[in-house]
């Protein structure tokens, strides 16, 4: 039985992974600020679930409060701490800068701070497949350069990589950082375009299709998202021996530090993700075939090799089964409040 800290467990993420680890027989403290980044209520029926949950015990608070985390490392005695809490979104970033650097970057450092004065023993953290910004080769791997975001909210997850090497390297605090590509499913963000797509096409409203629907994504399921984040908490980063400051690795280091993409490995066109949709809730999109936005990038395509070789493990849930559990769940959840 170990003690865990899972920042960001109101969130979607967050709340699925609380689940699994309690399955498990863990002790798990839940850290959240329940924003009104989206919907509120949302978030607060998912914590209600995991309130009724043996050996959970939830603290309210934000990452940028200082004094607050350092109580939260002081009481809780973490054997291990996996930050999911983040200001995330990509399009908010360009409206609402300060909140990322606050969150992010801000919040980070206390996280590594109280990592760092607790001992630890593996820090895990939620990266994103948005630091590969300008890169246009595909499939994106960790080891390649991811020097050009093209957002705030990817500059400020490269910077989270940046920092937690820092410590790595200083402190000897093992960290790995994994990069998640278009997570969906079952208690998903309302913000995500799969969510809004849902609710538009439910409610007989046109959608907004970027780029004419000429992007593709690496749909991954949460299912698959959260054996990846428990298989890598068991498996510590170790020094790589073969290292070489000459040329650099991005993906390792001679400090306990990993960077592992988790994607589905199997990029999906836009259209025909709608058509998914749209098959599933048995009714049609009305379009709006709008341009590129800024921020936004025309593909995302994980490779997970890296991922696969060190806890034997990578995405497996197909789209079309994806989706469809996710329609099934928002029939369900939403339904009753759509009637009342």
């Amino acid at each position: 039985m170990s003690r865990i800290l899972v920042t960001g467990a109101a969130g979607f993420i967050g709340f699925h992974l609380v689940q699994r680890l309690q399955k498990h027989g863990h002790l798990i403290t839940g850290f959240d600020n329940l924003n009104n980044y989206y919907d509120v209520s949302l978030k607060e029926d998912r914590l209600a679930i995991l309130e009724r949950l043996d050996g959970f015990t939830f603290v309210r608070g934000s990452l940028e409060d200082r004094p607050s985390v350092e109580r939260l490392f002081q009481t809780g005695q973490f054997d291990y701490v996996i930050n999911l809490a983040a200001q995330a979104g990509v399009r908010f970033s360009l409206q609402n800068p300060h909140s990322y650097i606050e969150s992010n970057i801000c919040g980070f450092l206390n996280i590594l701070e109280g990592c760092r004065q607790s001992s630890v023993k593996h820090l895990v953290y939620a990266s994103s497949s948005s630091v590969y910004g300008a890169n246009a080769t595909v499939p994106f791997s960790e080891h390649h350069s991811v020097d050009h975001p093209v957002s705030l909210y990817a500059a400020t997850k490269k910077s989270n990589e940046l920092m937690a090497h820092t410590y790595a390297h200083l402190f000897g605090l093992p960290a790995t950082g994994l990069r998640f590509f278009t997570v969906y499913g079952p208690w998903g963000r309302p913000d995500m375009a799969y969510f809004s797509f849902t609710k538009a096409i439910l409610e007989g409203r046109s959608i907004d299709v970027f780029n004419h629907g000429l992007m593709r994504r690496d749909f991954t399921y949460i299912d698959d998202i959260v054996e990846g984040i428990v298989r890598v908490m068991d498996h510590l980063p170790c020094r790589d021996a073969s290292w070489n400051a000459g040329t650099p690795d991005p993906a390792t280091s001679s400090a306990p530090f990993r960077i592992y993409n988790i994607g589905n490995n199997q990029p999906v066109e836009l259209g025909y993700f709608i058509e998914l949709l749209e098959e599933c809730l048995g009714k049609k999109a009305q379009k709006n075939l709008l341009p590129m936005q800024p921020g936004e990038v025309l593909v995302t395509y994980a490779d997970v090799s890296d991922l696969a070789d060190a806890v034997g493990f990578k995405p497996c849930t197909s789209i079309e089964s994806g989706i469809e559990r996710f329609v099934g769940w928002y029939r369900e959840y939403y339904k009753p409040k759509q009637n009342s």
